[in-house]
């Protein structure tokens, strides 16, 4: 049987304590996750997450995302993600702490205080080798593409995702 996921929430004052992962889905509890972006250029590494994903199943995201473990750091937690689903490790650059929420649908909501990271590689020299059990494909997308993307089928894309490309256009790129 699988031991429940415990992940940081935010307090009220700041703090942190421990709280049971779907808990904090259900009850749209403050909590801590992680962002990665990986570009060659100004191409972005995007992930289809695989369809049994507890949610947004199926819908493109940003190269990889996740939540800390209770007691594990950002960086860390950024890290072994990025292994995890991509099957990679590149150096990351710790970038800014912002916060969203979004409905991610079947009674789930997304309230995150997010790290965001980002590293550039030489796409011809990444071997991506991507879990089937957390992501369904990957695809190397320029901005305009992404954008228009975006535009035509905002559902293919995770809230989260839309959220990153509207309010923080600068962690990514130009449109």
């Amino acid at each position: 049987m699988n031991q429940p996921i415990v992940i940081p929430a935010v307090a009220r004052d700041g703090s942190l304590y421990p709280i049971e992962k779907m808990k904090a889905h259900v009850d749209g509890v403050l909590h801590l996750a992680v962002s990665v972006f990986v570009f060659d250029g100004d191409l972005l590494l995007i992930q289809k997450r695989a369809s049994g994903k507890y949610h947004c199943g199926g819908q493109w995201a940003n190269t990889c995302c996740s939540h800390p473990h209770w007691s594990e750091s950002v960086e860390d937690c950024a890290e072994r993600r990025l292994s995890e689903e991509l099957g990679f490790a590149v150096p990351l650059t710790r970038h800014e702490t912002v916060e969203y929420a979004a409905d991610v649908g079947s009674g789930l909501k997304e309230n995150e205080r997010v790290t965001l990271f980002s590293a550039q590689v030489d796409r011809r020299r990444l071997d991506v080798v991507p879990n089937p059990e957390e992501v369904e494909a990957v695809q190397w997308v320029a901005p305009r593409n992404l954008y228009r993307a975006v535009a035509e089928t905002p559902d293919a894309f995770t809230p989260w995702f839309r959220i990153y490309l509207e309010r923080f256009p600068a962690l990514q790129f130009a449109a």
